[in-house]
C-alpha cells in the first residue's frame, strides 16, 4: 500500500498527484467536487464513550444504572428543598507570565514567556469548586500550591476537597440553607473526592457530618463520565472563557477572575484563596474506618452511601 493513504490529503495535493497523471486540475475545482461527493473539512468529536477497560453487558447496565439512579436522587433532593452539590477539581494553572489560550479585545497583545515551564511560575492554582445546581452559585477554593524547585509544596488530596466543601458551608451554604441538615454531593469515580480513598469518607465524617451535625450523601459518576458532572460544563468552562487571553500573573488575577465570571443565565461565584499546604499520602487508620457512621445504598453501592454523624 502507498504512502499516500498515510497522508493527511488536501487540495493541493490532490491537485498535485493527478498531475502527475496528466489530469490538471485547480485546487478551487477540487474543492468544489469534494463539495459535491459529500466531502467536506471534519474534526474528531469525542462521542464514543470508553473510560478506560473494554465493558461487558453487565458493566455498561450498571453505568447506565448509576445515570439513572443519580437523576432519581437529585430529583429527590430538589423537592425535599435540600441541596444538590457538583464538585470536583480544575485543571491546576500554572501562575506566572505565562500564554493563556483565547483572545480578549486590548490595544497590544501581552508579551509572555516562550516556554511554560514549572521554573518559571510562582506555582500552580488548584482550583476545587462547590457548585449549588439548584441556586446556579458557585464557591470555589483556590489552593496556593507554591514552587519549590520543581516541585510543588501543596497536593490536590481528599482533604483539600474536603475543606472546599466546608468552605461552602461556612461561606455559602448556612446563609443559603439556614436549617440545612442533609445535601447530595455528585462527584467523580475518581481523583482527590473518589470513591476508593478511605480518607475521603472519614474526613466528610469528621468535618461535616460531626461537626455540623449534617447528614451527606455522595452519589458518584462512573469512571470515565467526568463530563457528564454538571460543574464541568455550567462553572469550569465560564471561568476559563472569563479569563482567556489573560496571563495569570499571580494568584490575585486568579482569584479576581474566577469570582467576576457570571453568565447570563445567573451565575454567580464566590472565591477564597488558599494557602494552607496539603500533604499527600496521608491514609485512614483501621480505627477511623471503623468509626464511620456510613450506609451504602442498594444500587451501586461503592458509588452511592449516605453518612450520618456519629452515634
Amino acid at each position: 500500500m502507498s504512502d499516500l493513504k498515510w497522508t493527511r490529503k488536501t487540495r493541493q495535493k490532490i491537485s498535485e498527484q493527478l498531475a502527475r497523471i496528466n489530469i490538471h486540475v485547480s485546487k478551487t475545482t477540487i474543492g468544489a467536487i469534494l463539495k459535491k461527493l459529500g466531502f467536506s473539512l471534519k474534526s474528531n468529536s469525542k462521542k464514543v464513550s470508553y473510560g478506560g477497560k473494554p465493558r461487558t453487558k453487565l458493566q455498561r447496565k450498571q453505568r447506565n444504572d448509576q445515570f439513572e439512579y443519580i437523576h432519581q436522587m437529585r430529583g429527590a433532593f430538589t423537592r425535599k428543598d435540600c441541596p444538590v452539590l457538583s464538585v470536583d477539581s480544575k485543571k491546576k494553572e500554572l501562575v506566572g507570565n505565562f500564554k493563556n489560550p483565547g483572545t480578549r479585545y486590548k490595544r497590544m497583545g501581552d508579551l509572555v514567556y516562550d516556554h511554560d515551564y514549572l521554573t518559571y511560575a510562582l506555582g500552580k492554582a488548584a482550583l476545587y469548586g462547590v457548585f449549588d445546581l439548584a441556586r446556579q452559585r458557585a464557591f470555589v477554593s483556590i489552593g496556593q500550591f507554591l514552587r519549590n524547585g520543581n516541585t510543588l509544596t501543596s497536593s490536590d488530596t481528599p482533604e483539600f476537597a474536603v475543606e472546599s466543601i466546608e468552605r461552602w458551608r461556612t461561606y455559602d451554604g448556612k446563609f443559603a440553607y439556614p436549617d440545612l441538615k442533609e445535601f447530595l454531593i455528585l462527584a467523580d469515580g475518581g481523583g482527590s473526592n473518589g470513591h476508593k480513598p478511605w480518607i475521603w469518607k472519614v474526613r466528610l465524617q469528621q468535618r461535616l457530618c460531626n461537626k455540623y451535625g449534617l447528614k451527606v450523601t455522595v452519589c458518584h459518576y462512573p469512571p470515565g463520565a467526568s463530563k457528564w458532572n454538571p460543574i464541568e460544563h455550567r462553572l469550569f468552562s465560564q471561568i476559563t472563557k472569563n479569563w482567556e487571553g489573560t496571563p495569570l500573573i499571580d494568584y490575585e488575577t486568579v482569584v479576581k477572575y474566577t469570582k467576576s465570571t457570571t453568565t447570563t443565565t445567573g451565575l454567580k461565584v464566590n472565591a477564597k484563596l488558599v494557602k494552607r499546604q496539603y500533604k499527600k499520602g496521608i491514609k485512614a487508620s483501621a480505627e477511623q474506618i471503623d468509626a464511620l457512621n456510613i450506609r451504602y445504598h442498594e444500587v451501586n453501592p461503592e458509588w452511592n452511601y449516605t453518612i450520618s454523624p456519629a452515634n
